[in-house]
């Protein structure tokens, strides 16, 4: 039986330039439902927010949306899903997401997705937490976050008693056989921040 019932996905309120970013949220959302492995996102309906949330219930997944009354109507909240939660703040906004969790993954996004992100690394990093967290790489987009993260360990700002776990997918199938993998007995000291996992065969 899966250790992972629900992810947490963090990704944009808008769609990129890149076509392959939204491909990725559909494919993804698919994914998820065919697996029978709940959504957990921004709660938005536009974007690639929206394109995974739709996807996830037109393949006949389950969705919750947490969402700030101050974005209901910047993000147009997604009144489709089996749950939604307005929060007063960000805060309480990020605390459900991350209660609801089994695990963590980013799609590409701006600040606000990189933010959460960090966030969850840096629970990871402080004992906080033990659950896998994931950066789809699609198109390199990650890249230069992997890249920093190799630079503060070779600095010494990511030190061998603290490391940073990060998984990194290059492709869409990849996430669930990388987080499962992860889940069973996931520890933060499991790798480190200069050591992306290995490609699948």
């Amino acid at each position: 039986m899966s250790t992972i019932k629900s992810i947490c996905v963090y990704c944009a309120s808008g769609p990129g330039n890149n076509p392959a970013f939204m491909d990725a949220a559909k494919t993804f959302g698919r994914i998820l439902a065919e697996n029978g492995i709940r959504l957990v996102y921004g709660g938005g309906s536009v974007g690639l927010m929206g394109a995974l949330a739709e996807s996830v219930l037109d393949h006949g997944g389950a969705v919750t949306g947490v969402i700030p009354d101050f974005l209901v109507n910047r993000e147009h909240m997604l009144v489709s899903v089996q749950e939604r939660l307005i929060t007063r703040d960000m805060h309480e906004r990020k605390r459900l997401m991350f209660e609801r969790a089994d695990a963590f993954v980013a799609l590409p996004g701006g600040v606000g997705t990189l933010e959460e992100l960090v966030e969850q690394l840096t629970w990871a990093q402080l004992g906080r937490h033990k659950k896998p967290i994931l950066a789809l790489n699609v198109a390199h987009f990650w890249d230069p976050l992997c890249a920093l993260l190799e630079q503060m360990v070779k600095l010494d700002f990511i030190r061998a008693n603290l490391p940073v776990t990060l998984l990194v997918a290059d492709r869409v199938e990849e996430i669930l056989p990388k987080l499962l993998a992860a889940a069973p007995e996931f520890q933060p000291s499991a790798c480190n921040a200069a050591a992306r996992s290995a490609p699948s065969s």
